[in-house]
């Protein structure tokens, strides 16, 4: 069996859930609007990424124009709001973008998200996503939702790869 690490040398690609993952899960409603709170070192990692030539796609059953926004900002390629069937968006990724399995990492919390857990090269999930979820991943982040837990999966992927704490790094 090839090792979580193992797997992190072929990763090209990140592809995020959002609630649960940049988010701990909680919203507030504010003016009609939903309010989330995002770790500011989850988007520093974001944004270090995409300045490294990584692709990074968010895949969401969420509405919010302004997640969209904001992620577009940190340098992440698309932003696949209202997504009911997360599998069929992965799959248009991987056609749109050439991409295979082998080279995307994945990170869901919750049932929506198994289908493209199963197929992906590197599967992960924060520390508190649900059983289901716990039990299919090669990989669970130490950190919950909205507390860097995606910090530590592109962290590690570009310590891996050479590319953390590098000239670049010093920018936002």
């Amino acid at each position: 069996m090839i090792s979580y690490k193992e797997r992190l040398n072929a990763v090209t690609t990140f592809i995020f859930d959002f609630d649960g993952i940049f988010t701990n899960g909680e919203v507030m409603l504010y003016n009609n609007d939903f309010l989330r709170t995002v770790d500011v070192k989850d988007s520093y990692a974001v944004q270090l990424a995409a300045k490294n030539d990584y692709k990074i796609f968010i895949i969401t059953g969420g509405s919010s124009e302004e997640v969209r926004t904001r992620m577009k900002e940190l340098g992440v390629l698309e932003v696949y709001l209202r997504s009911s069937r997360k599998l069929e968006v992965y799959e248009g990724i991987k056609e749109k973008y050439n991409l295979v399995d082998e080279e995307i990492l994945y990170m869901g919390d919750d049932i929506p998200d198994y289908p493209v857990l199963e197929k992906v090269g590197v599967s992960t999930c924060p520390q508190d996503a649900v059983v289901e979820i716990k039990q299919l991943v090669h990989y669970q982040s130490p950190f919950d939702g909205g507390k860097r837990c995606v910090r530590d999966v592109i962290e590690q992927t570009m310590r891996l790869h050479g590319k953390w704490f590098k000239d670049g790094a010093y920018f936002w």
